[in-house]
C-alpha cells in the first residue's frame, strides 16, 4: 500500500467523524426554529387585538379573511413548533412552517431586506430539516422503528 492510498484511507475514515454530529445539528436546528416561530406565536395570542389590526391592515394574506389568517397563522406558529421541538411528524411541522414563513413574505408588501433575507434563511434551514428527514434524536425515529 502506497503512502498516497493510506492518506486517502485516513482522509475518508476521518471525514466521516462529523457524520456523528448530524443529531445534534437537526436537534439543534428544530429548537433555533421552533423558538422563533413560537416566540411569534405567543405575540399573536398575547395581544390578540393588535394582531388582528395587522391582519387586516397591514398584512394581505391572500384568499383569507383577515380573522382567519391571524387565527391559522397563531395556531400554526405554535403547534408546529411544539411538533418541530419533539420530532414528531417533523416533515408535516417543517412543510407547514415554510408555508407559513413563504406567505408572510408575500403577505407583507413592506418587508425590508433584510427581513427578506431572515425569512430566506428560515426558509433554507426549515428546506434542510423537510428533506433530510428525522433524526436519531426524534420521536419520528422511535415511531417508525416500532412500527416497522
Amino acid at each position: 500500500m502506497t503512502l498516497l492510498s493510506r492518506l486517502a484511507r485516513y482522509y475518508y475514515t476521518a471525514s466521516h467523524l462529523p457524520e456523528y454530529l448530524a443529531p445534534l445539528m437537526d436537534m439543534g436546528l428544530r429548537l433555533y426554529l421552533a423558538n422563533i416561530f413560537f416566540k411569534s406565536g405567543l405575540t399573536k395570542v398575547q395581544s390578540w387585538d393588535s394582531t388582528l389590526y395587522l391582519f387586516s391592515d397591514v398584512y394581505h394574506v391572500p384568499l383569507l379573511p383577515p380573522e382567519v389568517a391571524a387565527t391559522l397563522a397563531a395556531g400554526a406558529e405554535l403547534g408546529l413548533s411544539v411538533l418541530l421541538v419533539l420530532g414528531l411528524f417533523g416533515r408535516f411541522a417543517a412543510a407547514g412552517l415554510f408555508i407559513l414563513n413563504l406567505v408572510a413574505v408575500i403577505s407583507y408588501a413592506d418587508l425590508s431586506e433584510a427581513g427578506i433575507n431572515q425569512h430566506l434563511s428560515w426558509g433554507i434551514l426549515l428546506g434542510v430539516l423537510l428533506i433530510l428527514g428525522r433524526s436519531k434524536w426524534s420521536i419520528d425515529n422511535r415511531l417508525e422503528k416500532r412500527l416497522s
